[in-house]
């Protein structure tokens, strides 16, 4: 009899265990997770980069790392960095590395953009440049932002955008040609690791996206906030030793 009255115990613990876990699935599931956004400084520039499926690493982490130490730096206007994108959901880069976006510009309230960053992405020679939403929020950004940078073949997105028409750039230099073919209009230099014209700096990507973003540094802030930067993370930093195009202003 006893044995019985233990087995029917068991049965009744196990099923309220079942039912307890079944509820408190349910109240996860029926529970709504608030998103959090990145919290953006007063008086900092503020630096969104662009990202999507297939963005490549270097060309996003080189610019995010240089700019977002700029908070490390003392009696300058450092920099919010955030990412942006058209999902709420993890984007997969080329290399295999997720990232969740701080924002998704179709959608939330964004902060005011001063720099948009550009890094590469897998198709940005072909099917993203038919996305034109995406290809909008570029153009919308532009009209207020005090810079406009692209890594690699971040370039075409620009130049699709019409943003490039009437300044000098640059992108990978094996690209370079094709950029010719699809934009016959655009000056497109070769021989040069980034071109800064007006508002636009055009980066050949790569490792060498830290110089691009070491010079809009050292641009904003002056050689030694950019060497400080630099030597941070074990770049040998000099301007005049890197090939690069600078228009000179209209």
């Amino acid at each position: 009899m006893t044995k019985y009255i233990i087995i029917l115990c068991c049965l009744i613990l196990s099923c309220n265990s079942t039912e307890k876990k079944n509820s408190d699935s349910n109240s996860f599931e029926n529970e709504k997770i608030e998103k959090q956004f990145p919290k953006i400084e007063d008086n900092r520039y503020n630096v969104a980069f662009l990202i999507m499926e297939g963005v490549y690493n270097t060309e996003l982490t080189a610019p995010f790392d240089i700019f977002q130490h700029t908070i490390f730096r003392k009696n300058i206007k450092a920099m919010n960095v955030f990412t942006v994108a058209n999902t709420d959901n993890a984007i997969t880069t080329f290399e295999g590395m997720r990232i969740l976006p701080d924002f998704n510009y179709l959608k939330d309230s964004l902060p005011k953009i001063d720099i948009l960053v550009v890094p590469s992405a897998e198709h940005h020679l072909d099917t993203d440049l038919n996305d034109t939403k995406m290809i909008d929020f570029v153009k919308r950004v532009d009209k207020n932002a005090q810079f406009i940078t692209s890594h690699c073949d971040g370039a075409f997105v620009l130049a699709k955008a019409g943003l490039l028409n009437n300044s000098v750039s640059t992108t990978f230099p094996s690209d370079i040609d094709k950029m010719r073919e699809m934009f016959p209009g655009l000056d497109i230099r070769k021989d040069v690791l980034f071109v800064h014209d007006g508002k636009y700096i055009t980066s050949a990507g790569g490792a060498k996206s830290f110089e691009a973003a070491l010079y809009l540094t050292e641009h904003l802030y002056g050689k030694k906030i950019a060497k400080s930067l630099a030597s941070g993370l074990v770049i040998d930093w000099k301007l005049e030793d890197v090939p690069h195009t600078v228009i000179p202003e209209k």
